[in-house]
C-alpha cells in the first residue's frame, strides 16, 4: 500500500533523512521507533507534503506522491493523527469530527461515518456537544483518531498516540488500534513506547540519525537488549 524508497530529506545544509526505505503492506501496522531527532517526524512531514524530499520515492497504491500538496494527499487517502492530538479546543466534539471529512462531498456518507465514529469510540458520544477543551487527554486522542478516520483514509499515520497518557489510557489506546487493525486499516505508527509498538505492529523499523538501523518483527523488540540499549535508550 505504502512504499517509501531511498528517501532523502535536507533542512537547509543539514541532511536529516538518509536513504530511508520501508513498506507498509495493505491491512497491516508498521511501527517507526527512535529517539528525539532520529527522523521520525521528518518522515511523517514528507508523507503529508509538509516537506519536499530531495531524492527518493513515496508510492501510495502505486501512485507517486512525493512533493504533492497536503490537501491532494488527503484526497488520495493519507490521514494523520498528530502528536499532541491538536484538536480544535473551542469547537465541539462533533464539529471536530465533521471537520475531518471536509474534503468529501457525500453528505449521507458523512452522517453515516459520524455515527460509526460514536460506535467505534463510545466515550465521545456523551460529549458530542461539549467543547473539545473539556475532554481528558485520552478522550482528545480518541477525537483526533475519529477526525482522521472521517476522511476514509487508505493509510492512517499515527504520531506518538500514547504520549502523555496514563498507563490505563495507553492500554485503551492499544485496544483501539487493535480494533482498527482488525477492520483492515493500513497504519504507520510512529512511537517511542516500545510496548505499544510491539503490542499492535507486525513489523518495526528503528531510526537513528536519519537512517534505519534495525528492521524486524515488532514483538522481538521487547527482548532485543542490544536494540533497546543502543538505539531506544532503554
Amino acid at each position: 500500500m505504502l512504499n517509501v524508497s531511498h528517501l532523502n530529506v535536507w533542512y537547509g545544509l543539514t541532511e536529516v533523512l538518509r536513504d530511508v526505505s520501508f513498506t507498509v503492506p495493505e491491512g497491516e501496522i508498521v511501527a517507526l521507533l527512535g529517539g528525539n531527532g532520529s527522523g521520525k517526524t521528518t518522515i511523517l512531514n514528507a508523507l503529508t507534503g509538509l516537506v519536499r524530499p530531495r531524492a527518493g520515492s513515496i508510492l501510495l497504491g502505486g501512485v507517486e506522491t512525493a512533493g504533492l500538496s497536503t490537501d491532494r494527499l488527503v484526497r488520495l487517502g493519507i490521514a494523520q493523527v498528530p502528536q499532541g492530538r491538536e484538536v480544535f479546543a473551542s469547537m465541539t466534539v462533533e464539529e471536530n469530527i465533521m471537520l475531518g471529512g471536509v474534503t468529501r462531498g457525500d453528505r449521507d456518507g458523512l452522517a453515516a461515518d459520524r455515527a460509526e465514529m460514536y460506535a467505534l469510540l463510545p466515550a465521545l458520544g456523551p460529549s458530542r456537544h461539549k467543547r473539545a477543551a473539556a475532554l481528558s487527554g485520552g478522550e482528545q486522542q480518541q477525537l483526533a483518531i475519529a477526525r482522521a478516520l472521517m476522511s476514509r483514509p487508505r493509510v492512517l499515520l499515527m504520531d506518538e498516540p500514547s504520549a502523555g497518557l496514563s498507563p490505563v489510557v495507553v492500554e485503551k489506546m492499544i485496544e483501539i488500534i487493535g480494533t482498527l487493525r482488525r477492520r483492515g486499516l493500513t497504519i504507520l505508527l510512529v512511537e517511542q513506547n516500545v510496548g505499544v509498538a510491539s503490542a499492535v505492529a507486525g513489523r518495526a523499523h528503528v531510526l537513528q540519525n536519519g537512517e534505519i538501523v534495525f528492521s524486524g518483527e515488532a514483538k522481538s523488540l521487547i527482548s532485543n537488549r542490544e536494540v533497546l540499549a543502543s538505539y531506544l535508550g532503554r
